[in-house]
């Protein structure tokens, strides 16, 4: 395997995110407790023997970048490194990303001394060894190659819908298909489709995950014009040269919305989730905290995560995850429902002038009911509160909250009120 760069895609505002992303980048989004959503693909390139990656920022990135100086930090004796490249004003432009291949061109140079460029997106839950996937594009002679999965066309929506053929080479492409839009031609060739045991699943769409020649991806950004892989990179790529696919037959989430995000966390609590954290021969890396281990105190907890440093005491938690350093409190009970737990520690002295103060400690309050919730960083639950989502709820706001798909986000930060009904 020739010598490969990673780029890490920081993403734009986030906005189909939101609040989640109100005060932080998307790729720092916490996930699974504990885990921020750029932990999966930084960690993918580590475990792939990949040790040269580049993350590049642009929209309220302090936490991203402080989580990433923190973590990733390679030894004297190695060549590794995990660096930021946030946007910036050069004599060559003075604009912030306008897209994808224009973050991507703004460090061009910073990449291409390489043979081949890794380019990946950081928010996207999946566990993959992209040795595989550099090795068969150098097999191929493909000048890109772009990693796919498999789907039936009733899941295309959203996608971008690659048709390749028999030799793996794209012929044709099309960036998120109307339900209605006809594909007539774009399936997987059916001796394929049985040969692979797809079943119903044949048309191949695009994971954001893309391999390039080095010397290819500096000619294909050279028109300033293309400033997204997906809508004028890959399009015109496809008519002049050779692009591959390459089939990855495992689980893969985009975490762009927020019932995305809540359902891929809430999967993860069950008895047989389709992604694991653990898994030892490949793990997700993050921060090492070195917090102390979680306190139950006549607390019932069934099928949840409960991650580090919680204080629990006399609640029930069920089908939930629950992030550092959350203190749920006597009688509270939680559901179907993401905790991220808090920054800090409020206890002791501190809880108790808070107490004093007339105001509301972090955490979740006595005899608070919340389902189908989500609650961010440092949330403040006055006692006898109920936060509760439903499929049928729609969207709404309030004062420290907001409805979206059906689930209820407190915000980060916020304060609900004792007693209060969501």
């Amino acid at each position: 395997m020739g010598r490969t760069v990673t780029v890490v895609l920081g993403g734009g505002r986030g906005t189909r995110l939101y609040p989640l992303t109100e005060l932080r980048a998307k790729p720092a989004v916490p996930l699974g407790g504990k885990y921020r959503l750029v932990d999966v693909p930084i960690s993918n390139a580590i475990n792939s023997g990949l040790r040269e990656v580049f993350v590049l920022t642009q929209f309220n990135s302090a936490s991203l970048n402080t989580h990433i100086a923190r973590t990733y930090r390679f030894d004297m004796f190695t060549n590794g490194y995990v660096e930021v490249l946030a946007a910036e004003q050069t004599d060559q432009s003075g604009d912030w990303y306008q897209g994808t291949a224009d973050a991507v061109r703004q460090h061009i140079n910073r990449f291409t001394r390489s043979d081949n460029v890794l380019i990946l997106s950081g928010d996207h839950l999946y566990r993959m060894d992209y040795a595989g996937l550099i090795a068969a594009h150098e097999a191929s002679g493909a000048d890109i190659t772009v990693s796919t999965i498999a789907l039936p066309r009733e899941e295309l929506g959203g996608f971008g819908v690659l048709a390749a053929d028999a030799k793996g080479r794209i012929t044709a492409f099309r960036e998120k298909p109307s339900d209605d839009e006809d594909l007539t031609g774009m399936q997987i060739p059916e001796e394929q489709v049985r040969a692979l045991g797809l079943g119903a699943r044949n048309h191949l769409a695009s994971m954001g995950v893309y391999v390039f020649k080095s010397e290819v991806l500096r000619e294909v950004l050279a028109d300033p014009e293309n400033i997204d892989f997906g809508k004028h990179i890959l399009p015109g790529a496809i008519r002049s040269r050779p692009v591959g696919a390459y089939i990855y037959d495992d689980y893969w989430e985009d975490i762009g919305t927020i019932r995305s995000f809540f359902d891929a966390n809430i999967a993860l609590t069950t008895d047989d989730p389709l992604f694991r954290f653990y898994v030892p021969e490949a793990p997700i890396y993050t921060r090492a905290r070195y917090l102390p281990p979680s306190v139950f105190r006549d607390t019932r907890v069934t099928r949840s995560i409960i991650a580090d440093g919680c204080l629990l005491f006399g609640a029930e938690i069920s089908n939930s995850v629950v992030g550092l350093r959350a203190r749920v409190d006597e009688g509270a009970r939680v559901d179907q429902s993401i905790l991220m737990g808090g920054d800090y520690y409020e206890v002791d002295e501190n809880r108790a002038a808070v107490i004093a103060r007339g105001e509301l400690p972090i955490g979740v309050g006595e005899g608070t009911s919340i389902r189908r919730a989500i609650i961010d960083k440092n949330a403040r639950i006055g006692p006898g509160a109920v936060i509760h989502g439903s499929e049928d709820r729609p969207d709404e706001e309030g004062p420290g909250w907001l409805i979206r798909d059906g689930i209820v986000i407190v915000r980060k930060n916020a304060v609900i009120p004792a007693g209060i009904v969501i």
